[in-house]
């Protein structure tokens, strides 16, 4: 395994939870070992867009993804559930 690969946390978002933005958020704070309440609102970073993504999904052969940084972090979520995270800063 490479530097950069031992650096990506993978992760399992819930398709069907009411709001999976909420668990990006969740999981960074996990990583930086904070309240999730110390953190900037997820909504003023990405508004609804993973939402859109579960809630009215492509179809599968799109294969779309939301990337975007939050709180250090560069997150890609995958239309499948599957996100990423690595540390930028």
């Amino acid at each position: 395994m490479t530097e950069l690969e031992s650096d990506i946390v993978r992760r399992e978002l819930d398709p069907e939870r009411e709001s999976p933005a909420a668990e990006v958020a969740e999981i960074v704070a996990d990583l930086e070992d904070k309240d999730q309440t110390e953190l900037t609102a997820i909504y003023d970073c990405i508004d609804h867009m993973i939402d859109h993504i579960f809630s009215e999904p492509p179809a599968p052969g799109a294969q779309v993804q939301v990337e975007f940084t939050y709180e250090g972090y560069r997150v890609t979520v995958e239309q499948d559930g599957s996100a990423q995270f690595i540390r930028v800063t």
